[in-house]
């Protein structure tokens, strides 16, 4: 007989599966049978048709034979979830509602309804949340004894050598040019009078929720600044920690759910809230945000301020470190002499698309030492302009990675090879001291993992 190929990582896939699992299920022609006995729990034929045939309407590479794919990553997550058992890991409920909200919202936000979404998935939105959370905590007890399992790995220098000499010469990475640069932003002054016309506008809403002629969701949809417009304002389900301080002081001290708050000041603008629902530590709320505008003239100004700074430092009366340090507002860099870090990597070293465009194209032309001249930008976080003066520190060309250049990233790739071999490692043990048990017919594959067909 000959064997079904399966070569895809099945972490991979096995997460797309999961996912898939909240598909309405199918209409099946055959008798439910029992395919896998892993332990002493079944796997279904139905399960594997189920999410086969929603993998199929989404389009997903699944990478190899489903009737072997899939039903390896369920046996697979049954055996991380009986250690979690052993080892009495649970998932705590609040997060993993908290992850279910955000991913409804992302739902809601990309169908547009949250008709569409029950359209969509063929579910009602009570049944839809009760499958995400197990979905979601199914995936929060796997991470976690995944996490268990490798929290000692940590390369040596010596074992990254190691890991480096050990490559094959076309499996060593290519790094695409990089560069690192420093910054200096200014906000400009926002006139006073943009922000009294804010103000009496968000109390204006406000009167109109609390008087009962308007609700607070629909006002959001028509007038909100922020991202949440789309869902009439609702943020879902967070803790004190996910908001800033003031944002935060207000809406935990919300329990009216037909009244606004006062007008809330943060550094992304200016806001009023509605209370939702409170779970445990976690709050709920709406919130309509408006973002001052900044004049020509401001920028103008900034700009021409920026200007007169940059002569000065590159007539040597001061440094672009000292700038940065007591003139610069963007409170990320200032502290760090204005020296950007990269929010995916956590070091000094961007690829150009991850620049903010603005600084990409200043940064594409200049040399190592080189002062922009002053350019507005949109900063990404509070979506409002400011004025900015970059200096380019280093420009790394696009080369195979070194030890000397590139031992962060090598570091980082050792270590992901080697959770991943102690994963591999652990889970063929399990199996060895599983009772497993294919059904005819279901057993011809090539498995990533070695020891099911006993």
């Amino acid at each position: 007989m000959n064997k079904r190929k399966q070569t895809t990582g099945l972490l991979a896939v096995g997460l797309l599966a999961t996912v898939c699992a909240i598909a309405a299920p199918i209409k099946k022609n055959v008798a439910d049978e029992v395919v896998w006995i892993v332990g002493d729990e079944a796997i279904y034929r139905s399960d594997v048709e189920e999410q086969y045939s929603q993998m199929r309407s989404e389009g997903i590479n699944i990478g190899g034979d489903p009737y072997c794919v899939i039903p390896e990553q369920i046996a697979v997550t049954k055996l991380f979830l009986h250690q979690a058992k052993i080892d009495t890991v649970e998932a705590p409920e609040n997060q993993v509602a908290s992850q279910v909200d955000k991913r409804l919202d992302y739902f809601i936000a990309n169908l547009g309804s949250r008709e569409r979404v029950e359209e969509y998935f063929h579910k009602s939105m009570p049944a839809l949340r009760s499958q995400l959370m197990d979905v979601m905590r199914t995936s929060y007890i796997t991470d976690q004894v995944q996490s268990s399992l490798t929290k000692n790995v940590k390369g040596t220098p010596n074992d990254v050598k190691k890991y480096y000499a050990s490559l094959p010469e076309d499996s060593i990475p290519y790094v695409p040019m990089q560069i690192e640069a420093q910054i200096i932003t200014i906000n400009p002054v926002v006139p006073q009078q943009e922000i009294d016309d804010i103000k009496s506008r968000l109390r204006e809403y406000a009167d109109r929720v609390n008087k009962g002629e308007a609700s607070f969701s629909t006002l959001a949809i028509a007038y909100s600044e922020d991202g949440s417009a789309m869902q009439g304002g609702e943020l879902g389900y967070h803790g004190r920690a996910d908001f800033v301080p003031e944002f935060s002081a207000v809406a935990f001290n919300l329990s009216d759910p037909k009244k606004a708050s006062r007008i809330v000041e943060t550094e992304y603008g200016y806001h009023i809230i509605q209370f939702i629902d409170r779970r445990g530590d976690q709050v709920n709320v709406r919130h309509i945000l408006l973002t001052p505008k900044v004049s020509v003239k401001d920028l103008t100004d900034a700009t021409v301020r920026l200007d007169s700074m940059r002569k000065e430092i590159v007539a040597g009366k001061f440094t672009f470190d000292e700038a940065a340090q007591y003139v610069s507002q963007d409170k990320d860099t200032r502290n760090n002499k204005g020296i950007m870090v990269n929010p995916n990597t956590g070091t000094t070293r961007f690829e150009m698309q991850e620049l903010p465009s603005e600084v990409a194209s200043k940064v594409e032309l200049m040399k190592p030492g080189d002062i922009s001249e002053p350019f507005i930008m949109k900063d990404p976080k509070k979506n409002r302009d400011v004025v900015a003066l970059v200096k380019l520190m280093n420009r790394y060309p696009g080369h195979k990675a070194t030890l000397s250049d590139d031992f962060n990233m090598l570091k980082q790739m050792y270590e992901a090879n080697a959770r991943k071999e102690i994963i591999k490692k652990w889970i063929e043990n399990k199996i060895k001291n599983t009772y497993i048990k294919i059904s005819d017919g279901w057993d011809a594959c090539e498995f990533q993992y070695n020891g099911w067909v006993k």
